[in-house]
């Protein structure tokens, strides 16, 4: 079927680049089920947005399961949102923190393989499905103090571009969004433990993205006609023009 209605699940929908997607398709008069770990936040943005909150933890595997048989009874779905990732520290090679490397892949590349498998037969079956990614630049180029988040979404970078040539000649689209920095209430916060001042510095003396930026970049992608697919999709401030140089003021 492809008249069917739009119906996407967004994962990190808490907070930052999700909870904005959310916004943006629900305004377009998408069914959206928000998907994150923070119960209390989803039902926020459920009550602001009518959109469907569904509490899961995609490094769970019974998380996810429990979340592809919701989408199948309550529905279906035409899109897929990985959005949920995140960076944690900015250490050197040499002072690595394990633990906090094995996380970041834990999130960003094994959270959306779980996410993937679990509901591709789902995007198959409406045929007209996308599994959009939100990767990062970070997943195109390096940088110092980056080579576990660099790795991470260099990994997921690899796992959409490869499962787009899996599945030539299906109708379902892959689409890649490729950020680069992204001025969030979490994003850096997160990445530097609670630092608010070090968090701060890096959006310092330029007008960097907000999450609505890249949600409209996102919606746009998603909403081209079926058989145009945007393949990979960069999107930086325009003072910024790599992962290592930004004018700033």
């Amino acid at each position: 079927m492809t008249d069917r209605p739009l119906r996407a699940v967004v994962t990190g929908a808490s907070s930052g680049i999700g909870a904005a997607t959310v916004r943006r398709l629900r305004a377009e008069g998408w069914g959206v089920v928000a998907v994150a770990r923070r119960a209390d936040r989803l039902t926020e943005l459920a009550d602001e947005t009518g959109a469907e909150p569904f509490a899961v933890d995609i490094t769970r595997d019974e998380d996810v399961t429990r979340l592809a048989d919701h989408v199948a009874a309550t529905g279906g779905l035409t899109s897929l949102v990985n959005n949920a990732g995140g960076a944690l520290g900015l250490d050197r090679v040499e002072d690595a923190d394990v633990d906090g490397w094995r996380r970041m892949y834990e999130t960003n590349v094994l959270g959306t393989l779980r996410v993937t498998k679990a509901l591709l037969p789902q995007l198959r079956a409406s045929g007209r499905g996308d599994v959009l990614v939100v990767t990062s630049t970070a997943a195109i180029a390096p940088y110092e103090g980056g080579a576990g988040y660099t790795g991470a979404k260099h990994a997921e970078r690899m796992l959409t571009t490869t499962l787009r040539l899996e599945l030539i000649g299906e109708p379902v689209r892959v689409i890649d969004i490729a950020p680069g920095n992204v001025a969030t209430e979490e994003f850096s916060m997160v990445r530097f433990g609670g630092d608010a001042e070090r968090a701060a510095s890096v959006y310092q003396g330029y007008q960097p993205l907000v999450a609505d930026d890249v949600a409209d970049v996102i919606t746009f992608a998603l909403t081209r006609p079926h058989h145009v697919n945007i393949d990979t999709l960069v999107v930086r401030p325009r003072a910024q023009v790599s992962n290592t140089q930004i004018a700033r003021r």
